[in-house]
């Protein structure tokens, strides 16, 4: 290592007990003086010397600023006319701008709003960025959260949906509400996995239509069982795009809705009931504690029991998997706590700039839970394939007596 000769001037030292930015100058003195001496030892002659080693000649400086904790500090690097000049300067510098980025957007998927991003650089770095300078440093996620929102899909038996609504602005500078729906999977191995993101509108029938045919398209398939709440035009998009497959009211949507709208005095008997239904050890002794539930409370809450009737057998679709399966797939906890923490972030935002930026931050939340979930089995999926064998078996029997019939 080349060993440099710096000189400190007097002023300068005693900066540093009188004036703020005096470690800052000295830090910016001290590596001025080391360019300056890098770019004497490259070209084999100092400034204004004439000597036959002489390879090149200067052309002036430029100024970079380098963003430290102690304040930035403004490099006069040197240029020549012939050729760049090099140093190590420069790649410690790009590193530490790339991870001053990185943390940026670091401290934005943490939820901190990106006003006070602009307060928390100005002192670490003795700089202050401006909010658009912020939120455009943050578009550095968009190809991340491409590549994993546009990864090619496999087997997934089971698909738990749900969505969660933001504010937005648009164009205009109205505020909307966006639907974010967000698809968490489980595939053949019993590994969990998030399959994406999408943002629209609403949860319209054609939203969802487009949403499944995007998952199709990145090759997913063997979709056999599907938990969600019972959002609007889902399940008809469902059977229209997946032939054959199994949907599973979420339980906990269910209860909820029921008790909404079940008198204040009655609500007590009814959650007791509704419990009761959920935990029976088969579908025949759940339908029978439903009717006796409906026929206790008849007359007394008409409009919960019509919801209950009308929604029961989505609600229980979950017996026909093997029992090990039913207590993870009978409701969308897993994927309500996975919108918790999305949600905790975008509290702290709650206005995004655009639909971009929504959906730059949470694809990327997701994809760091992803990552999170990987190498953790979530499902032992033996007793699954044994049944989907058995399955596709008696089907293709039924297909055979039907056509013998006919």
């Amino acid at each position: 290592m080349t060993d440099y000769e710096i000189k400190l001037p007097g002023e300068l030292l005693s900066s540093l007990m009188s004036e703020n930015t005096g470690f800052a100058q000295l830090i910016g003195s001290v590596l001025n003086q080391v360019l300056e001496a890098q770019a004497t030892e490259q070209i084999g002659a100092d400034r204004y010397e004439r000597n036959a080693e002489r390879g090149g000649y200067r052309n002036g400086v430029r100024a970079r600023v380098l963003y430290t904790r102690v304040g930035p500090v403004t490099l006069r690097v040197p240029q020549f006319r012939d050729g760049a000049f090099s140093t190590e300067i420069f790649g410690r510098y790009q590193r530490s701008e790339q991870a001053f980025v990185l943390a940026i957007m670091e401290m934005v998927l943490n939820g901190v709003s990106t006003r006070k991003v602009t307060k928390i650089t100005e002192e670490l770095c003795g700089s202050r960025f401006s909010k658009s300078t912020v939120s455009q440093l943050c578009t550095g996620l968009d190809a991340r959260v491409r590549a994993f929102n546009e990864r090619p899909l496999g087997s997934f038996p089971f698909l738990i949906i749900d969505a969660m609504y933001c504010k937005s602005r648009t164009d205009y500078d109205g505020v909307v509400s966006k639907a974010a729906l967000m698809i968490s999977a489980v595939n053949v191995e019993g590994n969990r996995e998030i399959l994406g993101v999408r943002i629209g509108d609403s949860e319209s029938d054609s939203f969802w239509r487009e949403t499944f045919a995007w998952l199709k398209d990145r090759g997913i398939k063997d979709v056999a069982f599907v938990t969600s709440d019972d959002h609007r035009g889902m399940v008809k998009a469902l059977t229209r795009s997946f032939q054959g497959l199994m949907w599973q009211r979420c339980q906990v949507h269910f209860i909820r809705n029921v008790l909404s709208f079940t008198p204040a005095r009655h609500k007590t008997a009814m959650a007791a009931g509704l419990k009761r239904i959920f935990a029976s050890d088969n579908i025949t002794e759940a339908r029978a504690k439903a009717l006796e539930l409906a026929e206790r409370l008849d007359k007394r809450a008409d409009r919960a029991i019509e919801c209950l009737e009308q929604g029961l057998e989505d609600a229980l679709a979950v017996y026909a998997l093997p029992s090990k399966y039913r207590r993870r797939l009978k409701s969308t906890n897993m994927q309500e706590r996975l919108i918790q923490e999305v949600r905790r972030r975008e509290r702290v935002i709650r206005i995004f700039p655009n639909e971009d930026s929504v959906l730059r931050l949470i694809g990327a939340l997701l994809a760091e839970f992803h990552e999170e979930w990987q190498g953790r089995k979530y499902l032992d999926m033996a007793d699954y394939h044994e049944w989907d064998a058995q399955r596709k078996a008696d089907e293709k029997e039924k297909n055979v007596i039907s056509m013998s019939d006919t």
